[in-house]
């Protein structure tokens, strides 16, 4: 018989806990089972998979290559049976269903709430979870199925061989800076005026990041080593409003911000654009709330598409 046939929901558990605590006496009490007996069992799992799964060295349990490798299908397995579990709750209470979008900083603003109220337009009784992270954390969320769809940054290194990907649109990045910030009473903005400030950039890798980094090599410059690295928009939010430093936002995020009030577009051009795309799996969009809430994000993405035209050209 296959090993696979004999694993049950209660060993994956059994595995995970290893793998997190590394140790078997202290996986034996979170599990309420008896050290001898789990160790028979993860004995008995390598005998009939033919590999180790753990090495056995004197600080705990360490896991294979072999081990690594079933434990990220058994973590992408939980994960799974996270979501039919609360995607029945929400059907039970007399919803449509549940959806998780993660989203980064170039489409929180903009793209995603309004996608997510047009869904809630079409679909009323379904349940959202909205996620804000960097692209390399919510493909890494993604590619475990703990959430089922990513809008950001098109970042083709970071996807996954089971991931789809579809292109929304292209935008130029800006530098914002708070409304009353020096640089706006200049008679015109250049590198060496910005670069008077203090800067607050997004984490290395990302793809807001390199982005950044191309532009300024175009522009024969540098990234300054007096910087603050955030991956947070709340927070960069709140540095730029209190301090005279210099941020960086997508088109849309920082007309969004812009025409709150919150931030402005300091005018100087960067070269380049940055693309933002929604990726999603396979296994996911076959359930009619991950259906309905990509089709808002493509009509959410072009109704925007009139706006950045605009803001393009305005800003030349």
């Amino acid at each position: 018989m296959d090993w696979t046939q004999r694993l049950r929901l209660r060993n994956l558990q059994m595995l995970l806990t290893l793998a997190e605590t590394g140790n078997m006496s202290q996986s034996a009490a979170l599990l309420n089972t008896t050290q001898p007996g789990l160790s028979k069992w993860l004995k008995d799992l390598e005998d009939d998979i033919g590999l180790p799964l753990f090495e056995r060295q004197a600080r705990g349990l360490r896991p294979t290559s072999y081990g690594e490798a079933l434990i990220q299908h058994a973590r992408r397995i939980e994960a799974q049976l996270d979501t039919a579990r609360d995607d029945l709750d929400a059907m039970r209470e007399g919803g449509s269903g549940l959806v998780a979008i993660g989203t980064s900083g170039a489409s929180s603003a903009d793209t995603v709430p309004l996608a997510v109220l047009l869904l809630l337009q079409r679909m009323p009784r379904v349940q959202a979870r909205v996620v804000e992270n960097t692209m390399d954390r919510l493909m890494n969320q993604l590619a475990h199925s703990e959430i089922d769809i990513v809008v950001g940054r098109s970042a083709p290194e970071l996807q996954d061989r089971n991931v789809r990907t579809e292109a929304l649109y292209l935008e130029p990045l800006h530098f914002v800076a708070r409304t009353r910030h020096p640089v706006f009473s200049l008679p015109a903005v250049d590198w060496a005026d910005i670069q008077r400030y203090r800067w607050v950039v997004w984490p290395r890798g990302t793809p807001i990041r390199n982005a950044l980094e191309s532009a300024l090599a175009e522009a024969g410059y540098s990234l300054p080593n007096d910087t603050v690295e955030s991956n947070s928009t709340i927070l960069n939010l709140t540095l730029l409003n209190n301090s005279d430093m210099i941020g960086l936002a997508s088109h849309r995020t920082a007309s969004r911000l812009q025409a709150l009030g919150a931030l402005r577009i300091v005018p100087l051009r960067l070269a380049g654009f940055g693309g933002v795309s929604m990726y999603w799996r396979d296994d996911g969009a076959n359930r009619a709330a991950v259906v309905e809430a990509l089709e808002c994000l493509r009509s959410a993405a072009k109704r925007s598409t009139g706006d950045l035209v605009e803001g393009v050209e305005g800003n030349g």
